[in-house]
């Protein structure tokens, strides 16, 4: 008998990322789509929060798909923040997709490929479809083998005779080699449950039977055990699948490649997918929506830095919202009246004056010293950092000054420093120190000011 035994528990450490808005749960709004001022990691700008809920419950309704919202406002004014809370709000359902504005340019892919690939990731298909299946508890099971047709001393399976139980009934089914060949490599014996389709014989094996004498339970076990299933052995089951456009466009264009490249090394001959293959999956998506098989989910894209797109991109986001098939397109910006990338030509936010007409605007505003103030806070409990009053005071008048952004940084650097001196608390000296060793912008620009001469150009 193997020898076991217990060892004391012990705290187990594991990966933990903290990230710029892992403290975030949603847009901290009531019944009412009135927002708190501090409410599921939310912190100020009430107003952009309020409209983001209004864009949140008309995207759960259906009623938003294919237009574009924007979000204006100075850097480091929550405007990322607002769009992770969206994604928050709507759940894991709602496909929700991020990206820059810089991602979309590649010597290797066209800018639109890129952009419609992206857009087509956040149109999520839920399909349902009924199978036929035998699903029970094996009771019995009896291969019958015969010779390989190149080796007289190789034995291979011909066929499967199984027996199948539910609480309701039992039934022997026979099988051909294609299913026999599939218990055998799945290690499935009698006391196993299985459901194997009726259309196509995949075999799935579910787990071992509680009801079994395998299915019995001992103190180190890590097989899956589940109840005799219920109902007639042959049945109809409804199953669901979560796939996007993209995954479908993929599956159909795989199909479609059957050049020497992918029956040598197993890809697509071209990283591009043609436009005939989304049509087709476009019309077959649409079949199953008015057959009542599928149900169209569309999710949200959120370009951060959309100002980095040029004219030929925000041409082809316009050709795009006026499609059927589209998801919300959330573009953020932090400029103001700039050039439009590529050309001359000046505008609002950098964007063209036909899209912004088409787009609802959303604005966030500078935070105040006590927003300041309790996002630190929040941040400080994030990172599991012990901060006194006097400290977090110092760290917002900083974060008032400067951005709210260099004081998240200096509250990470004013850890690492208490943690030097062997203090569990950051204290007023700790920000003070941190804040004398680094610059803000305003410092590096009166910096290289001064020393303009001495520094190079290029």
């Amino acid at each position: 008998m193997a020898s076991i035994r217990e060892l004391p528990t012990a705290p187990v450490s594991k990966f933990e990322r903290i990230g710029a808005h892992t403290h975030i749960r949603g847009l901290g709004l009531d019944e009412n789509l009135k927002a708190a001022k501090i409410k599921d990691g939310m912190v100020g700008q009430e107003k952009a929060r309020e409209a983001a809920g209004l864009v949140v419950r008309m995207i759960k309704e259906g009623k938003l798909s294919g237009k574009c919202i924007i979000l204006a406002g100075p850097p480091g004014t929550g405007k990322t923040a607002i769009a992770v809370a969206i994604s928050k709000e709507l759940g894991e359902n709602v496909p929700f997709i991020q990206m820059s504005g810089s991602e979309i340019y590649s010597t290797e892919r066209k800018k639109t490929e890129i952009l419609i690939e992206a857009i087509r990731k956040c149109i999520g298909v839920e399909i349902h479809e009924m199978r036929k299946v035998y699903e029970g508890e094996v009771t019995m099971v009896d291969i019958r083998t015969t010779s390989h047709p190149y080796n007289p001393y190789q034995k291979i399976p011909e066929s499967i005779r199984l027996t199948l139980k539910t609480r309701e009934e039992e039934r022997t089914i026979e099988a051909g080699a294609s299913i026999a060949q599939q218990i055998i490599a799945e290690g499935i014996s009698e006391g196993h449950v299985i459901q194997i389709d009726a259309e196509t014989g995949r075999v799935a094996n579910l787990g071992l039977c509680l009801e079994s004498q395998k299915g019995k339970t001992y103190d180190v076990d890590t097989r899956r055990k589940i109840p005799r299933p219920t109902g007639k052995v042959l049945k109809e089951k409804e199953f669901v699948y979560m796939l996007t456009l993209a995954d479908l466009d993929e599956l159909n264009a795989r199909q479609r490649s059957g050049g020497i490249f992918s029956l040598f090394f197993g890809g697509a001959e071209s990283r591009e997918i043609d436009t005939e293959v989304r049509m087709a999956v476009d019309q077959q998506v649409k079949e199953w929506v008015d057959s009542g098989k599928a149900f169209i989910h569309p999710g949200v894209l959120f370009i951060d830095d959309a100002h980095l797109l040029d004219l030929e991109a925000f041409s082809f986001l316009g050709r795009a919202m006026e499609s059927e098939l589209v998801p919300i397109i959330i573009l953020a910006t932090n400029r103001g009246v700039a050039n439009i990338r590529g050309t001359d030509i000046k505008s609002p936010l950098g964007f063209p004056l036909d899209l912004i007409d088409r787009a609802v605007i959303i604005t966030t505003q500078p935070y105040d010293l006590e927003s300041v103030e309790e996002i630190l806070r929040i941040r400080a409990e994030e990172e599991k950092i012990k901060l006194n009053k006097d400290a977090l005071e110092k760290l917002a008048n900083v974060g008032a000054k400067s951005s709210l952004r260099y004081a998240v940084q200096l509250l990470s650097l004013a850890a690492q420093n208490a943690k030097a001196f062997n203090r569990n608390d950051v204290t007023v000296e700790d920000v003070q120190r941190v804040d004398d060793l680094f610059m803000d912008v305003t410092e590096a620009s009166e910096y290289l000011r001064k020393y303009e001469e001495k520094l190079m150009t290029h």
